[in-house]
């Protein structure tokens, strides 16, 4: 009898535990992972329809095509659907450095049109776009003169519309460096112009008497009956925060809140585990569930502050106090992952985003897909996806990475601070100046390239480091096999990047361990983050050669991601 009471027990207690399990399990797996887009994907921006449609934009500075249009309908599962910018002359990015151009694009909703305002810096400015489907047609770009300054968006109250942005401190006189304003002009959105003269709604910060810098990335919105002006203060970099504001009537001065900033990591510890960094120019949308959610960008740092993966965006519950909203990040840290909104659940169909994830393109397509890239408007048709089936044909034209033209360059944003990427193809060629390969691509003077060319009458392999102006060499070896393809692929593990060739089964190392903190933001510059891709050149000479490129690889794997 006690042995049959004991077995029963050890049963229920055996069926307790595992349901117990299964459900901590299940609430351990009720997440959305922070970035909610991983790899340079800064500047965030978020509208919605009203009929529970969400769409977010971010910069995208001298690549192509311009500014990714994501869609969704929870918030948490995320698919790019167009680009604001996908039509070689809509704007004209040649010429431009990586990080200049398009900056920070907001996009807005009224009576049936999108809008999308932007700036190209170093440009022609300011402008605005429409359209009646945010996955595109957008219209030709509409210039905004009287507009100075950058991160213009749009507010449409009930009468009247306006614009808001980043511009010059009062009477263009600067108190210290990086002094400048938040002003408003009222917009014709039937006519697509500024109407009247601006006005400053924040001059220098918070407190100027604190010398407050970079404030920018202005957003309004009307909620509560209250006003609420949002804006970036800090600049983007470690010292980057989120502030907030907001009045009664919108001609009245704006108020800041007492307990500013909303979000931002500037006070922690930069040795702490795990950081997440540089956290502002932020947006706030509210769940179709009631709740309120903030995306914004902030970056995953290794050694303090050197990051491959650049200005990425995050998102964040946002909680209501007194009529204030603040960024609710369940304790001073951004978070890795936050519980799902309420009646959500991850679609694993989709194209992978975020987390650790692995794909290849086997380019059996008849067009690229949305999340490749070009440096600048293909001017020419220099790629096919038709001419060989199930291989990307690539012309090995003159122009290189290392000018401001659009090189035979596309490639994928590196997502991750550990993980590789592959590439198999073909090309012969018995010129030196010709290669074509794999490249990883931060600025034009900071990437390495793998790549087949030919030196002393034989084939060869070869790995190139940019520097200021063009490249070096940095190892060099002949091929011996006369396989008509070759593979070539990066491993990168946070500062660390080791480059391989095979030509037959076996992978061999040609790169050791290189300096990956060369194509970190803060050895690099500017704004962006690594590319990972394929490239070939002629290096300035004519030629009629082509690379035909297989297959692409790419899968990360960080640490945090890892399942326990």
């Amino acid at each position: 009898m006690k042995s049959s009471l004991r077995l029963r027990f050890q049963k229920w207690l055996f069926t307790g535990l595992f349901i117990l399990g299964s459900f901590f399990m299940a609430v351990a797996q009720e997440t959305f992972q922070n970035p909610i887009l991983a790899g340079w994907y800064p500047d965030p921006a978020i509208t919605d329809d009203g009929n529970g449609n969400f769409y977010m934009v971010h910069s995208t500075f001298a690549f192509y095509p311009g500014i990714p249009v994501f869609h969704s309908t929870d918030l948490v599962n995320w698919k790019q659907i167009g680009n604001v910018i996908d039509r070689p002359d809509q704007i004209d990015l040649e010429g431009f450095g990586t990080s200049r151009a398009i900056f920070a694009p907001d996009i807005s909703y009224d009576n049936g049109t999108f809008y999308l305002t932007c700036t190209v810096v170093d440009g022609k400015g300011n402008f605005v776009m429409t359209a009646e489907d945010p996955a595109g047609p957008w219209s030709d770009p509409v210039w905004l003169p009287e507009v100075l300054g950058i991160d213009p968006g749009l507010f449409f109250d009930e009468e009247k519309s306006y614009i808001v942005y980043n511009s010059d401190p009062p009477n263009n006189e600067p108190l210290y460096d990086g002094h400048r304003t938040i002003r408003m002009m009222e917009f014709d959105k039937e006519n697509l112009k500024t109407v009247g003269e601006n006005r400053i709604l924040v001059n220098g910060g918070v407190d100027i008497s604190t010398k407050p810098v970079w404030a920018e990335g202005p957003r309004i919105y009307k909620l509560n009956g209250y006003y609420y002006l949002m804006t970036a203060e800090g600049g983007t970099a470690v010292n980057h925060s989120e502030m907030i504001y907001r009045n009664r009537n919108i001609d009245d001065e704006f108020i800041p809140y007492e307990e500013n900033p909303i979000l931002t990591q500037r006070h922690l510890d930069p040795d702490r585990p795990n950081p997440i960094t540089s956290a502002g120019h932020a947006d706030i949308v509210q769940h179709p569930n009631g709740e309120w959610y903030g995306v914004f960008l902030a970056v995953r740092p290794y050694e303090g502050d050197f990051y491959n993966t650049g200005r990425e965006t995050f998102m964040t519950p946002v909680k209501w106090e007194n009529d204030w909203p603040v960024f609710d990040l369940g304790g001073e840290e951004i978070k890795n992952e936050y519980p799902l909104p309420e009646g959500v659940t991850l679609n694993k169909d989709l194209f992978p985003l975020n987390g650790n994830f692995e794909f290849r393109k086997d380019f059996d397509e008849k067009e690229l897909a949305l999340h490749w890239l070009f440096l600048r408007n293909p001017k020419e048709e220099w790629y096919n996806l038709n001419e060989r089936d199930g291989y990307l044909v690539m012309k090995t034209r003159s122009e290189t990475v290392s000018g401001t033209s659009n090189p035979s360059f596309i490639a994928h944003r590196q997502q991750h601070l550990t993980g590789e990427a592959a590439v198999s193809l073909e090309f012969e060629t018995k010129k030196s100046n010709e290669k074509a390969g794999l490249i990883a691509f931060q600025n034009e003077s900071h990437f390495y390239f793998i790549a087949k060319s030919y030196e002393g009458n034989s084939p060869v392999v070869q790995l190139y480091r940019g520097k200021e102006g063009g490249e070096e060499l940095l190892a060099s070896k002949k091929l011996s096999s006369s396989a008509k393809k070759i593979g070539f692929k990066v491993e990168f593990d946070e500062d660390e990047y080791k480059f391989f060739y095979k030509t037959g089964s076996e992978w061999e190392n040609l790169g050791g361990g290189l300096d990956g903190k060369y194509l970190s933001t803060r050895v690099a510059g500017g704004f962006v983050g690594a590319n990972l891709g394929m490239y070939t050149t002629s290096n300035g000479e004519a030629s009629e050669n082509k690379a035909a490129f297989d297959w692409f690889e790419y899968s990360g794997n960080d640490e945090v991601y890892q399942k326990k």
